[in-house]
């Protein structure tokens, strides 16, 4: 009997679901790392504020405020090198505070403008440049990481295309059948409900990412090379620069320019573009609470006559979309609700990258191909990145702010991954699901216990981290103990 003919819709199916493997294999760690760091990203301003919870808050800087930090920040730069670009962030809803900063550091300045306390969260900006460009060099952490949001877009592509009845299937879960089975399920499900999602995020993470390659490629064709012209075109001209000494731009009269010609405009940054020269001129950002863009740009000389603005709100359709890809991609807009639904989606993100490999790694043992190092090594990316990420705020509080945090935790994350390898036992899941929530769990009670936050924001943190940890924690033990019931001396399947 002759096999059945194979038709052009299966043909399609196995090669999707041959490429969807393949590219799930040769980012999965990377996306992994990416995807984590940047759940925890979304609400970067309220870690903040969980690191430093003794900073001055207030609700607004006046102008003349704004003017005193820009002198204070600037008396500071004394013997050093001159700074190119000062920046003031304003106080806002989600982060009441106000911040000067330099090429050399930043300070936290109170209601009248005067230095309150140097900028010291460490942890944050190291999870921020986990996400933004691995650690690596920027220009090249930046283009790798566009590059694996592409290949995020070619995984969820493929995942479609390896799935013909993935839309019928979206809300059929066979969570008491076979474990493996269970997995697939999940991977499959969350897939489909975080679609638009992850395609979001990934276009856009590949958008800035690679905007690098492109900027100096449109330079190249365009401008004689020159960067500046073609970034221009998108966020706005700035005046001809002029080295010669100066007294400090006028940023009050600037921001009460700005408010005479825009009123009720909602400032977010004051920038002072190669500050105490005669070329110096001063940048405003401006919020526009209902659009996607990140704000737009109006631009002073240093008296604070008003001299362009960029056109993000209302310029061209190319300059709204550039602008608008930062807060789509970071869930910069319509505050807490959709910072809850970027994480709570990141994690979906999280777990299909995790349960991808799983599957793949659990195939192979059913068919006799082995294996088992590999699956350690994947265990150990799992929940070893998470529990690496939470002893870096360890390694910050003990260590202080020159705690090399990067060199640690890559040192840490490869040299994990190698004993995983090489000693697949130590790479248990259950345990280590164990030492992840122990991790969180301690760390949420040792900020209470030992910061003592005085504002609310960061006790919630610590609370929904316990709420969070404690399940997984009982979850573990839980299984340990059936595992241990049944004389089984290892997690039989990956992470």
């Amino acid at each position: 009997m002759s096999a059945p003919p194979v038709s052009a819709r299966d043909t399609l199916v196995k090669r999707a679901l041959g490429g969807h493997a393949a590219i799930g294999l040769l980012a999965s760690a990377l996306i992994y790392i990416i995807c984590l760091s940047g759940t925890l990203i979304v609400i970067h301003d309220r870690w903040q504020r969980w690191e430093q919870p003794d900073v001055p808050e207030m609700t607004a800087l006046s102008p003349a405020a704004v003017q005193t930090a820009i002198s204070a920040a600037l008396a500071r730069e004394a013997g050093k090198p001159a700074t190119t670009h000062l920046y003031v962030r304003l106080p806002s809803a989600e982060m009441p505070r106000a911040t000067v900063t330099t090429d050399s550091g930043g300070w936290y300045v109170d209601a009248s403008g005067r230095i309150a306390a140097r900028e010291a969260h460490g942890w944050t900006d190291f999870m921020v440049a986990m996400h933004e460009y691995l650690h690596l060099p920027m220009t090249w952490g930046m283009i790798l990481v566009g590059a694996l949001g592409v290949m995020l877009c070619a995984l969820v592509t493929t995942g479609v295309l390896a799935h013909p009845r993935i839309v019928r299937d979206a809300f059929s879960l066979r969570t008491r059948h076979d474990p493996q089975l269970a997995r697939a399920d999940w991977h499959n499900r969350l897939g489909v409900w975080t679609l638009p999602f992850v395609l979001a995020v990934a276009l856009t993470g590949a958008f800035i990412g690679l905007g690098s390659v492109g900027t100096t490629m449109l330079a190249k064709a365009y401008t004689g090379g020159d960067l500046l012209k073609v970034y221009a075109n998108i966020f706005g001209h700035e005046p001809p620069s002029n080295p010669a000494r100066a007294p400090i731009a006028d940023a009050a009269a600037a921001m009460r320019t700005l408010e005479a010609r825009v009123p009720g405009a909602a400032p977010t940054y004051v920038i002072v573009h190669e500050p105490l020269t005669a070329g110096q001129h001063v940048q405003i950002l401006v919020a526009h609470p209902r659009r996607l863009i990140y704000g737009e740009s109006y631009f002073f000389d240093r008296t604070g006559a008003f001299h362009s603005k960029a056109g993000l709100s209302d310029g061209a359709i190319g300059q709204q979309v550039a602008a608008s890809s930062y807060n789509l991609h970071f869930g910069n807009f319509a505050g807490l609700p959709v910072e809850i639904a970027y994480m709570l989606m990141g994690l979906a993100l999280c777990a299909i990258t995790a349960t991808g490999n799983s599957l793949w790694l659990e195939k192979r043992r059913r068919r006799g191909l082995g294996g088992e190092r590999l699956r350690a090594g994947w265990n150990m990316t799992v929940w070893g990145t998470a529990t690496l990420m939470v002893w870096a705020i360890w390694a910050r509080a003990l260590l202080g702010t020159e705690a090399p945090l990067a060199l640690g935790f890559l040192s840490a994350f490869a040299a994990a991954v190698l004993v995983a390898v090489l000693y697949p036992r130590v790479a248990d899941a259950t345990a280590l699901r164990r030492v992840c929530a122990g991790s969180i769990l301690l760390t949420a009670i040792g900020h209470l216990a030992l910061v003592r936050p005085a504002i609310a924001e960061p006790v919630v943190i610590d609370l929904i981290a316990i709420g969070l940890s404690v399940p997984l924690l009982l979850w573990s033990v839980r299984a340990r103990g059936g595992r241990e019931r049944a004389g089984l001396n290892a997690d039989p399947t990956p992470a």
